[in-house]
């Protein structure tokens, strides 16, 4: 088969569409023929050098995919050859076939076609098991979420708001916030022009967010904590804004405050299986009811995965950047 490889780490030329062997599907697993993949931050750093696949996983980038299932491993039941899929993935999304455990597997759902099912694992994955599974957001809490107009954040305005939260957003641009209300956010942020934690607290009256979805990492750590309501909730889940920073402990306190990191693509089989089920009974049914959407920025040929990354790199895109196999 075909597939993105790294031969040294670099810049985005570094990704080379190239033949690689087939991928064999092991027990409880099964082999995916792939339609579609997308791309997501934790790409560009593993094209970068700095994130590693975990031990024994597929080298190739790609944390998601969909297609159709072509081979079923042994001990795998409930699929079927044939089957439309899309798949939270470890590696290898970037390629024509994968081997995926059969927890990973979710049905493409109704309504949504086959290649744009893979703007969806990744997103709905991580929002559910942070923002629900982790710091629980409540209907009438206030929720607020950092860069607005990513996969990440588009699909976090939705379910926030198919629950009743509160929804504030922050973005870099006017298009961006308009494109974040017109899918439910009630409180645009510029983060360009306005500070974020005067914005949250004036918009509430003082009392701050519930649960906010951090991107950033240590440069929001401290403000947003002063940020947090009492009882708050931050669930940080990148570092686009580095990995070290000093916390004042007194105002987590005084909030009563608490602080999660999570990732997903390292995690045991066991716990991304039970994020994937709880994702498909909970989020499954809103996409197929049409109150949650993926949003594709763009499509790219699989094989010119390097302009995915420059689009992601250069942040002009809202939701999700695919690449799809003719």
């Amino acid at each position: 088969m075909y597939a993105i490889t790294i031969p040294e780490p670099g810049g985005p030329e570094a990704l080379v569409w190239t033949e690689v062997p087939d991928p064999v599907p092991g027990e409880g697993e099964v082999l995916v023929e792939v339609v579609s993949s997308a791309v997501n931050r934790a790409d560009l750093l593993q094209r970068q050098g700095f994130y590693s696949p975990p031990p024994g996983s597929s080298p190739y980038p790609g944390l998601e995919c969909a297609g159709r299932i072509v081979e079923i491993g042994s001990g795998v039941s409930g699929w079927s050859v044939g089957d439309e899929v899309c798949a939270l993935l470890v590696g290898g999304g970037y390629a024509e076939k994968v081997a995926v455990p059969a927890g990973q597997l979710l049905p493409v759902p109704k309504g949504v076609d086959l290649a744009t099912a893979a703007a969806l694992p990744e997103v709905t994955c991580t929002v559910w098991s942070n923002v629900f599974m982790i710091a629980h957001l409540r209907p009438t809490e206030v929720f607020l979420v950092h860069g607005g107009s990513s996969g990440i954040g588009t699909m976090a305005i939705q379910l926030a708001k198919a629950v009743g939260a509160t929804v504030a957003v922050t973005a870099g641009t006017q298009e961006k916030l308009d494109f974040c209300a017109s899918l439910g956010a009630d409180i645009l942020i510029n983060y360009r022009e306005q500070d974020f934690v005067e914005e949250i607290k004036a918009a509430t009256d003082g009392a701050g967010a519930d649960v906010i979805l951090d991107n950033m990492g240590a440069k929001y750590l401290n403000r947003n904590v002063d940020a947090l309501a009492v009882n708050g909730r931050l669930a940080i889940i990148g570092m686009q804004g580095g990995v070290k920073g000093e916390l004042n402990i007194g105002t987590l306190l005084g909030k009563r405050g608490a602080i999660t990191a999570t990732t997903l693509r390292a995690r045991p089989l066991a716990e991304k299986t039970a994020v994937v089920a709880a994702v498909r009974e909970h989020v499954w049914p809103l996409v197929e009811a049409g109150h949650v959407r993926p949003i594709v920025d763009r499509a790219l040929p699989m094989d010119d995965a390097a302009q995915g990354h420059r689009v992601l790199e250069e942040s002009g895109h809202i939701g999700k950047v695919l690449l799809t196999r003719s």
